[in-house]
């Protein structure tokens, strides 16, 4: 860093994205992209938006929004598109924290929301999950601070039913709770249909995981359309073109062709739980994800040991060295190709650490 930088920035621990390596051909395990490329809407869609790139896009992303809002069912004031679900989370950490209204979230989650409390000089605290690593509700109740909760969690893929949600937005009338979807297609249901019902609830989606634009940088929030004034205020005050051209048409086609990623969710899905399966039968400890990705840990290896091990043998996955969690790694479901792959490998590698090969996998 330089000497010019302000203390306030210099002293934030920045988020550290996944490995993103070129140095050879990886199976790439590590980042919960899709394993399934675009539709050919999609790429058809983005090549066409690239002939009026001399041209800003559209501030208000007018079509995409409303076409958005049709498939969530609610009203296009009640959301605000994003470059990414990053995004969204920035704004809402900018417009309602500060020192008189603090954060809460689980204290193994996604590490923006740590990143952006810092960044906007916001005082946070994070709760412990349960010995299971799953989030005990009533921790949540009556905080008195804004809530953010990944729903399912990351990197555990633990979820939160509809119920457990509304209990926790009931209970924190006059703070905003922020729910965040990035994986509820792979396994769980939304809750925005409560937006209806709570105006303190803010609930972010990306266009990542579940409909393959993870390099497209698109995101959401939906909420009150008090909320999303709010949201919008933040936007317009940073970066009033957020979307560009290529990416707001790749998703109108994405939301146009929603019956081909909801499909791709399914598969994965059936991979995580194979896999799952089969990871079990070697000896690992497996939490029951409702996410694209898999929360492991054996006896016979370490979590840093077996991510450098898979590394070495050409295989991607995330390890977080940090309490709670250096003992597991996090592994995005591929194709069953790449799954069953992975097995094999894990099994060579266990066997050279005395463990034994899963039959029947």
């Amino acid at each position: 860093m330089s000497r010019f930088i302000c203390n306030g920035l210099a002293r934030i621990s920045e988020y550290v994205p996944g490995e993103q390596p070129r140095d050879k051909k990886y199976i790439k395990l590590n980042t919960n992209e899709s394993p399934f490329a675009p539709s050919p809407a999609v790429i058809t869609a983005a090549a066409k938006a690239a002939a009026g790139l001399n041209l800003y896009s559209d501030p208000e992303q007018s079509e995409l929004t409303s076409v958005c809002a049709k498939y969530l069912g609610v009203r296009p004031e009640e959301v605000l598109m994003t470059n990414g679900s990053d995004e969204i989370l920035n704004y809402a950490f900018a417009a309602y924290g500060d020192k008189d209204a603090p954060f809460v979230f689980p204290s193994l989650t996604y590490g923006f929301y740590k990143v952006f409390a810092d960044l906007y000089n916001v005082p946070f605290r994070e709760i412990p999950l349960k010995k299971d690593l799953s989030i005990d509700i009533k921790d949540y109740f009556d905080t008195g601070a804004n809530i953010a909760i990944a729903n399912p969690n990351a990197p555990t893929g633990l979820l939160l039913s509809v119920k457990d949600i509304e209990q926790i937005v009931c209970k924190n009338p006059s703070r905003v709770v922020i729910i965040d979807e990035a994986y509820i297609d792979f396994g769980g249901k939304s809750c925005v249909r409560l937006i209806n019902k709570y105006d303190n609830l803010l609930v972010t989606r990306t266009f990542s995981k579940s409909f393959s634009l993870a390099g497209g940088r698109l995101g959401m929030g939906v909420a009150s359309e008090e909320l999303i004034k709010d949201l919008k205020k933040v936007k317009y005050s940073t970066n009033p073109y957020n979307v560009n051209s290529m990416t707001a048409a790749a998703g109108i086609a994405a939301l146009k062709d929603a019956d081909y990623y909801l499909s791709n969710c399914r598969v994965i899905a059936e991979n995580r739980d194979m896999s799952g399966a089969a990871l079990k039968k070697l000896g690992f400890k497996v939490t029951d994800s409702s996410a694209n990705f898999l929360f492991v840990s054996h006896p016979l290896i370490g979590g840093k040991d077996y991510y450098l091990k898979l590394k070495e043998r050409g295989i991607l996955v995330r390890h977080f060295d940090k309490a709670g969690a250096s003992e597991y790694v996090r592994i995005t479901v591929g194709t069953a190709e790449q799954m069953q792959k992975l097995i094999k490998v894990t099994e060579e590698i266990l066997a050279l650490n005395g463990g034994e090969k899963a039959e029947n996998i």
